[in-house]
Order: structure tokens, then sequence, then C-alpha cells
């Protein structure tokens, strides 16, 4: 990516399924940075009355949502893990809607450093084209299981079918420009290297490849 350097830079976030990207979010926000959380911003056009509703039904079905009005992610889901077209068009509707969204948030943030959580962040990805530099918060497959069915009381099959829709922990790696290895750390050694890594981060120019 060659970047204008009088525009703020622009990071990417990812890593998988209980990697603790939702943490490091957080810090980053503390560090200085606008965060556009593309997940969020998906959980909104698929909420009641969300933007992204009135397309869902006409491709799935009105079962796709929920009596509360939402879109039935357990439904959706499931016409995932059984239907390998059926995320392609899930797909279709929602990242052209996320990626406007996002820029509209990005816009916003004027010459403030932002960060895009990304949660399926890949080398494909056009995000990786929109971003300067990436982190990728890693963790052992085990970990991610571990941590996924204490918080969301799934079981250990469905959480490992998660994580098989996404990109390997591998693909992730050869794409960073540093990666945070979140596995048994402390939260105020993880702390530290986001910390420090922003640092390194938002000091040089952006374009700059800087790595850790």
């Amino acid at each position: 990516m060659v970047s204008d350097p009088l525009k703020a830079p622009r990071f990417g976030l990812t890593g998988g399924i209980g990697s603790g990207k939702s943490t490091v979010a957080k810090m980053l926000v503390a560090c200085g940075a606008c965060l556009v959380d593309t997940d969020a911003i998906a959980h909104a056009l698929t909420a009641p009355g969300g933007a992204a509703l009135a397309a869902l039904a006409r491709s799935f079905g009105p079962a796709i949502i929920a009596a509360d009005g939402a879109m039935d992610r357990a439904h959706m889901r499931a016409l995932v893990f059984r239907d390998t077209t059926a995320k392609q068009r899930l797909e279709a509707i929602l990242h052209p809607m996320i990626g406007d969204e996002a820029s509209r948030q990005a816009a916003q943030a004027g010459s403030q450093p932002v960060v895009f959580d990304v949660p399926l962040l890949s080398a494909s990805s056009p995000w990786r084209q929109r971003v300067d530099r990436l982190l990728v918060v890693d963790c052992l497959e085990s970990t991610q299981v571990q941590r996924v069915m204490q918080r969301s009381g799934w079981s250990e099959e469905q959480v490992r079918r998660v994580i098989a829709q996404q990109a390997s922990r591998t693909e992730r790696r050869a794409i960073a420009d540093a990666v945070i290895f979140n596995d048994g750390l402390p939260l105020d050694q993880l702390q530290g290297q986001v910390r420090a890594l922003w640092q390194h981060w938002a000091a040089a120019p952006a374009g700059l490849a800087a790595r850790l």
C-alpha cells in the first residue's frame, strides 16, 4: 500500500476467535486510536431495523429474521455450516455495507490514527490493502477453544467448526507486520506489548512497513 504521508496512519487488527483481539482493541483505544469495529458494524446492520435485513430476507427467506426482528444468528450459522454458498451470499450482502460504514467512521477521525478491527482479514481481503500495517493477535488453537467455550457455552465441536471457517494461524501470521502471541500472557504484559507497538508505529511515517 502506498500511503499519503499527510494522512493519519491506518492500522489493521485481526485474530481468530478467542485470541483476545477485542481486549487488544480496547488497549489501542486507550493509546489514542480511533477504533472502527467491523464486527460491531455488522451487528448494527443485522440488528432490529438494520439496513441489511431486507436483503437478507430476500436472499435467505423470512426465517432468517428472528422474533425480535434481528437476523437469527444461530440459524445463519447453521446455514453457513451446511451450505458453502450461504457464506458467499451473506458476505456479498454485508461486506459492501460494512466497507461503506467503516469508511464513513474513519473519515470522521480526522488526523487521529485509525485502527480497523477486522475479524476475518486475510491476504486476499481488500482490507489488507487499506491499512498501512497489520497487527495479528495470536494464540494456540487449544486456547481459542477453551476461551470460547468458557465465555459462550458452546461445545468444543461448535468452536472448532467456527475456527475452521476462519483463516489459519499460519495464514494470518504470514501477512502480519507484527504479531502478539497472547497465550498465557498476563494482562499487564499484554498491555505493555500493545503500548510499545503503538508508540513504535504511531511515530513512524504512514506507509512505512515497520516491523517488531
